[in-house]
């Protein structure tokens, strides 16, 4: 019977475009399939992990295809829904389908190292079946264990080694290294058994007695493990070797002794690496009046809408709507995928939802480690042939990339915060929208889409006002709380009274006095880290500079040093000024750690804490402060946006804004949305139970409109204002913007690209281009970079823009004096 020759196309995990095709060995024929992983050589020394895409029987015509090496999965891991939204995104966010399998699989799924190659352990030893060159590569395996295929190629002295190299694999001489360190393991655990002999009641019965006559510490074991296991109902359910031993009473050797009289059986079995939740659950759901109003207002919203917006204030009850509509989900048989934009609020959300839900919930982050995230991404699969130890969760709560999850049956998706920045990716590409992607998701699946906010984006609040979008609101918060009385304090008149405290006015620290005498906490927002800003010579005004980067350097107390928070540069203070030799500084401007330095001299009896980047770079270090806030060890807490990423506290009494100007007039046409936003979620966090909270906010332009709508707590209003400025200079949502960066470390060399790339785009789209010019900070790590920023209608499609992209980066490209300038390309930046 002849056999067909297959090709496939695969997807590798590099920034390079299109898919790649390869031969199929006749022997793997059977093992084909869509969405599975390979093992594949990509130029001449690499091997990488690639995913099959396609499967077909055309033979490339033009050059010659290298052989797949081997099938790594029994089943795919990736099915259609994945591989359509990998094409969306790849199209739409203008980079490769490789670009978005590094994002989407987790670490250890991917091999991708030069190759090494070691003797198979099977091999005889037989060299005489081998030609001289495949001797010589076996022999040095003997002596040097691993080799290389550069080390190959110096041994036979030729430049291409892969054939010597497959014919060895081929005679079961050597294996490639990644096949047998697989990055995925398995955690097994050692489990005891009762041996099944004393089925027999005569059997058990005797042994009992031997025991309790002659051995008590064994007789007293068995009891144990008998009683551990009754709790299964089955007395011969095994146990886990470390429960058993769990409080020390009897030794290891106890158990041995009972193992070699056959008592016990010993064996090794897969277990789950995720904790089980072992309390019992909330059963019953109860909404208040106004939450139930608005679950209704959602599930009729659902009829008629693919996508609905929870607008309710914060501290209003919209998990427990969340919680209700799971749980209709979950019922039906579906999955739940629940999105928050940051990592650290996974843990208190899964701390409220895990109470009615248990073990059908799992968390997937990227502060998981590589084999977590493997074994949540195989319990997602739910498939048969994977290990019966394998959990099956059906909500998945996680951060942007529990997008890339291999669903099957998703009936409900969650984005909660909505508006949160934080669900746009910036580095490395794909520069994707989670908010964005996931709407489209569900338009793939079938399933619905309920985004929440009290405070939506504009564009969100603009498609539910044209009728894109069902609206719901929950305008009463939990208990008929009240929101929080705001007083806003005019930083200019303070100043000219000089009336200030450093950068404390005076009714912020009678307030904050106040709540450390009634025992309850204050968050003190700052949006800038560091200690001081800037440090500047008093005689000529010199800043010390970044040498990589076009920044000021900022000082930090903590490890007194100045440093570039672009590329990490950092120096130690200099004792005279380097420009005029004067040794008369001043630090200007202030940071989180200089207010939590300075809160120590008014409040010395106070336990302050700080929360930016510079306090939670260790892996559990944001959680560890936070729960030191829950647990009151911290009274006040010090940070910046991280506060404001709706954390609930029970005791905050006190939120202070301390300078709200500096959101409001930073130059980017989202400055005064992201200033609603930031002041409003953060003011969010006080009085959130029992009492009203009160909010103090300082700034200099204190008669500002956004301020107002914040105290009046009117989004309406504030929306509507923001709209007309939007459609009045074409902005989103009355356009769609393309954010080009060009980068290069010679200036002229850029300048000039620059200017042709945009030059050239506006023959295309005239009146509709806006630069190159350089950005605020115009030089990161030695790249001078200037930016160009396309303005396209609606109406124009994304294929007719990508198109005109594509011709014209690629004509830059072409040109030998422009080829080492990096372009990026950045769809519906944040």
């Amino acid at each position: 019977m002849e056999r067909k020759t297959f090709f496939v196309d695969v997807i590798l995990p590099l920034a390079v475009e299109g898919t790649f095709t390869y031969r199929v060995p006749f022997e793997l024929n059977d093992e084909l399939s869509i969405g599975k992983r390979v093992i594949v050589q990509f130029g001449k020394k690499r091997i990488y992990t690639a995913l099959i895409y396609k499967i077909h029987q055309n033979a490339p015509t033009k050059y010659s295809v290298k052989y797949i090496l081997s099938v790594l999965d029994k089943t795919p891991i990736i099915f259609g829904a994945q591989f359509k939204m990998w094409e969306w995104m790849a199209y739409y966010y203008y980079c490769h389908l490789g670009d978005i399998m590094n994002a989407a699989l987790p670490h250890s799924f991917k091999l991708e190292s030069e190759t090494k190659i070691i003797l198979n352990p099977g091999f005889n030893q037989q060299f005489d079946t081998l030609n001289d060159k495949e001797y010589l590569v076996a022999e040095a395996l003997t002596i040097r264990n691993v080799l290389t295929l550069t080390e190959v190629s110096k041994i036979i002295e030729q430049l291409k080694v892969f054939n010597v190299v497959k014919s060895l694999i081929d005679k079961g001489v050597v294996i490639l290294e990644e096949e047998i360190t697989v990055k995925y393991k398995p955690k097994t655990e050692t489990f005891i058994q009762l041996s099944p002999v004393f089925k027999d009641e005569q059997q058990l019965k005797t042994l009992f007695d031997n025991l309790e006559k002659r051995a008590e510490k064994q007789f007293k074991l068995l009891l144990k493990h008998i009683q551990l296991a009754q709790k299964q109902q089955d007395m011969f359910f095994p146990v886990a070797k470390k429960t058993l031993l769990k409080d020390g009473e009897y030794g290891a050797a106890v158990l041995d002794s009972m193992i070699k009289k056959e008592i016990f059986e010993v064996f090794k079995s897969e277990v789950s690496r995720l904790k089980d939740y072992d309390k019992p659950l909330i059963e019953t759901l109860t909404l208040t009046e106004s939450q139930q109003q608005a679950y209704l207002e959602i599930k009729e919203s659902f009829l008629n809408k693919e996508v609905v917006l929870l607008h309710g204030v914060t501290s209003s009850g919209k998990t427990e709507i969340y919680a209700k509509l799971i749980d209709e989900v979950v019922k039906s048989g579906k999955q739940v995928l629940y999105l928050l934009p940051e990592i650290a609020l996974t843990t208190q959300m899964i701390s409220r939802l895990i109470k009615f839900f248990g073990n059908d919930i799992g968390v997937y982050h990227s502060k998981f480690s590589d084999n977590e995230r493997a074994e949540i991404w195989y319990s997602v699969l739910n498939k048969e042939n994977f290990s019966q130890q394998q959990k099956n969760f059906k909500i998945i709560l996680g951060a942007r990339s529990a997008l890339f999850l291999p669903y099957t049956n998703l009936g409900l998706i969650i984005v909660d915060e909505e508006h949160e920045v934080s669900y746009k990716q910036h580095h490395p590409a794909p520069f994707y929208n989670a908010r964005d992607c996931a709407i489209y998701m569900g338009h793939l699946y079938g399933c619905k889409t309920l985004l929440g906010s009290a405070t939506p984006s504009i564009e969100t609040f603009y498609n539910c006002e044209s009728g894109k979008y069902g609206k719901v609101n929950l305008f009463k918060r939990f208990n008929n709380l009240q929101l929080p009385e705001f007083n806003v304090v005019d930083l200019k008149d303070l100043y000219k009274k000089k009336a200030m405290r450093s950068f404390f006015s005076p009714v912020l620290l009678e307030q904050i006095e106040s709540c450390l005498t009634h025992r309850e906490q204050v968050i003190l927002f700052q949006n800038r880290r560091g200690f001081a800003l800037w440090m500047e010579c008093q005689n000529c005004h010199h800043i010390p500079g970044c040498k990589n980067c076009d920044v000021t350097l900022t000082y930090h107390k903590k490890s007194n040093l100045l440093k570039c928070h672009y590329c990490g540069y950092a120096i130690e203070i200099p004792q005279k000024c380097p420009a005029c030799t004067s040794n008369k500084t001043i630090l200007k401007s202030y940071g989180t750690e200089r207010i939590e330095d300075e809160l120590g001299i008014f409040f010395p009896k106070a336990k302050i804490g700080r929360l930016d980047y510079d306090s939670t770079r260790g892996k559990n270090s944001f959680q560890e402060i936070i729960n030191d806030f829950e647990e009151n060890r911290i009274q006040i807490l010090v940070g910046t946006q991280m506060v404001s990423k709706g954390l609930d506290f029970d005791n905050v009494g006190l939120v202070g804004i301390l300078n709200a100007d500096n959101m409001l007039h930073f130059p980017d046409f989202r400055s005064h949305e992201r200033a609603y936003q930031l002041i409003s979620q953060v003011s969010g966090r006080t009085g959130r139970k029992t009492q009203r909270g009160k909010v103090i906010i300082q700034a200099y332009d204190a008669k500002n409109f956004t301020i107002n709508c914040i105290i009046q707590n009117d989004y309406k209003a504030f929306y509507g204002f923001t709209i007309n400025d939007r459609s009045k200079f074409f902005y989103p949502p009355f356009c769609r913007l393309i954010h080009i960066s060009l980068k290069h470390r010679n200036l002229d060399t850029l300048n000039k690209a620059a200017a042709k790339l945009s030059d050239n785009l506006r023959l295309q789209l005239p009146k509709r281009i806006l630069g190159p010019e350089y950005p605020h900070v115009s030089k990161i790590r030695n790249e001078f970079i200037k930016n160009i920023l396309v303005k396209a209608e609606k109406a124009i499609t994304i294929k007719k823009i990508r198109d005109i992209l594509t011709i014209e980066i690629d004509n830059i490209k072409k040109q030998d004096a422009f080829k080492a300038v990096k372009i990026i390309v950045d769809v519906d930046p944040i």
